[in-house]
């Protein structure tokens, strides 16, 4: 994907249909390593730095790592629906509120840091052993009527991950932090 000049998606926006697949080694990869490289974008900053916005109007770097550990336990359970269902209707969620809620402002991000580390080491086993046929079983997300692969799910969260990172990283780089 692309780099991006909008602040909103500095990697871009994912491609549902683009992602084949050929993509899904790279993304495995990204599902292994992303706790990993989320950790070194927030590495050294302090308390203040955490509280700064990626952008205007734009959750804090804190926000971000929150909400980068509650998408992708939603998403890894998701997964393994898909995975144990026929065509399970996925719960959604509104992720602005979730960025609000008490503990996103009183738990220290290294907290989601580790979820994370353990969640995608989880996900990141499950992913690799999947049947081939088993990267075509569907789920359906009510709010868009529409049905993803889990295929396109891993494809989406190793996006979602690399997003959100660069966020942080972007942000970083316009500070000089």
């Amino acid at each position: 994907m692309a780099s991006s000049t909008d602040l909103r998606y500095p990697v871009g926006k994912f491609d549902i249909p683009g992602f084949t697949d050929n993509d899904i080694g790279d993304a495995l990869t990204e599902i292994l390593y992303l706790p990993r490289k989320l950790e070194y974008a927030i590495l050294n900053l302090d308390a203040a730095h955490l509280d700064t916005p990626y952008r205007e109007g734009g959750w804090t770097l804190a926000q971000v790592v929150h909400h980068v550990a509650d998408s992708h336990m939603n998403a890894y359970i998701r997964c393994k629906l898909g995975l144990t269902e026929d065509q399970p209707v996925i719960k959604p969620y509104d992720e602005a509120k979730w960025a609000e809620l008490p503990d996103v402002g009183s738990v220290p991000v290294n907290i989601s840091l580790t979820l994370l580390h353990a969640l995608h080491a989880r996900w990141h086993e499950m992913f690799k052993q999947l049947k081939p046929d088993q990267w075509d079983r569907t789920v359906m997300h009510p709010g868009s009527g529409r049905l993803f692969t889990i295929r396109q799910m891993l494809g989406l969260y190793a996006w979602h991950g690399r997003h959100h990172v660069a966020h942080i990283t972007g942000l970083r780089d316009r500070m000089g932090w």
